[in-house]
């Protein structure tokens, strides 16, 4: 039992149908063999009573002439003789049997294949749907049938998925842009009296700590505001180079990795993908700015950008820290998770990273260092998104 359930379907009622064709033949044969051996025993008294037509030539025979050994003779021959046929009878049946036996097999395996392909085609396309392309449909063409109902209920699910998904991401793009404004001024009530030097002495540590806290907000703000455009797939494409988007990320975390006494290494190589160049910025930048920031004080960062061989272009981003376990990488890339108990940032670039990949059907890769530290690398194509006319 515990075998069975492991086989396919398609499996499952090939094997069912060939054993309905091999009982039925089974049953067939055996009825048929019975047949003969009972008519043949039923009809033997019949053969071996006639007297032989041969005169007899010995003293042995009767008052009419014939000899009286000839009767026995005949029932032993008609004995071999039936033998004989059903020993060919029965090779014959066994013969059928395998030969029906195959054909069954073969004929249910194909039937059943063929009555599953739609369905096999419905998992293909709903394995190839995820929470980032929910615009997709199966639309299953063919006879109106179970298979096609199943797939027209999977669409209307996808619909209301979609649906979900674009109300959320636009209640966090307006709700980010709306709090924006509103932080802006709060900073900027902040720094003018600070910059003036208004600000009583016994209430500067106060201002500061607000001030530092309107800036964790519009960090925080700005980075939902990415994760929604990186998520809603509205892009801008233009040709964008990853080693100068590098460039600059490196050149604006320079001061906190001088801080950390991080030292940041660089081998950039020219990595032109066709993108939406704010996005991509986002997710070199974080990339950037994720290690540098999660690092152990007088640790490295090592980037690297180059064309892959497809064409595309690659960004690699490896940075010392803290041990982190493997099992604990998809975590990481959730939003407002933080890896190792480390309070820094809001806990969003690495989801930022990837919705942008995503987006850009580019590849995502983690791996956690033995000795401590992260390697992350994205890979994107050459060209994913239709150019502009005029472009």
């Amino acid at each position: 039992m515990i075998l069975l359930d492991r086989l396919t379907i398609r499996t499952r009622l090939a094997l069912l149908n060939a054993a309905v064709f091999v009982v039925g033949g089974s049953a067939l044969l055996a009825y048929v063999w019975l047949s003969v051996k009972d008519i043949i025993g039923r009809n033997s008294s019949t053969v071996t009573t006639q007297p032989s037509v041969q005169p007899a030539i010995d003293a042995g025979a009767n008052h009419n002439g014939y000899s009286t050994d000839t009767l026995p003779t005949q029932a032993k021959n008609f004995a071999t003789f039936e033998q004989d046929v059903m020993d060919e009878l029965l090779n014959r049946c066994l013969i059928l049997f395998v030969l029906i036996a195959a054909s069954s097999l073969l004929a249910s395996w194909w039937l059943a294949r063929r009555g599953l392909s739609r369905i096999g085609r419905v998992t293909a396309a709903a394995r190839d749907i995820g929470d980032r392309n929910l615009d997709a449909r199966l639309a299953l063409i063919g006879p109106d049938d179970e298979v096609k109902e199943l797939a027209d209920t999977f669409d209307a699910m996808l619909d209301r998925l979609e649906r979900s998904f674009a109300e959320q991401r636009r209640f966090t793009a307006h709700a980010s842009h709306e709090l924006r404004t509103p932080l802006t001024l709060q900073r900027t009530a902040l720094e003018i009296p600070l910059s003036q030097g208004r600000v009583p002495p016994d209430l500067l540590p106060a201002i500061s700590s607000a001030l530092a806290a309107t800036q964790r907000s519009e960090r925080l703000i700005a980075a939902l505001l990415a994760l929604a455009k990186g998520e809603s797939g509205v892009l801008l494409p233009s040709a964008t180079d990853l080693a100068d988007e590098a460039r600059k990320a490196i050149t604006d975390t320079l001061a906190e990795a001088r801080e950390a006494e991080v030292s940041v290494e660089a081998q950039l190589q020219t990595a032109r993908v066709w993108g939406d160049s704010s996005l991509l910025g986002q997710l070199v930048g974080n990339l950037v700015t994720n290690a540098v920031r999660h690092n152990n004080r007088g640790g490295a960062v090592h980037i690297t950008t180059g064309p892959t061989d497809e064409g595309g272009a690659f960004i690699d981003v490896v940075n010392s820290g803290p041990v982190i376990n493997e099992s604990d990488l998809p975590t990481l890339f959730e939003p407002f998770q933080r890896g190792g108990g480390r309070r820094k940032g809001a806990g969003l670039g690495l989801s930022v990273i990837r919705a942008v990949a995503t987006t850009h059907r580019g590849i995502l890769m983690a791996h956690a260092k033995p000795t401590g530290g992260l390697r992350i690398r994205v890979e994107l194509p050459p060209q994913h998104l239709p150019r502009p006319k005029g472009l």
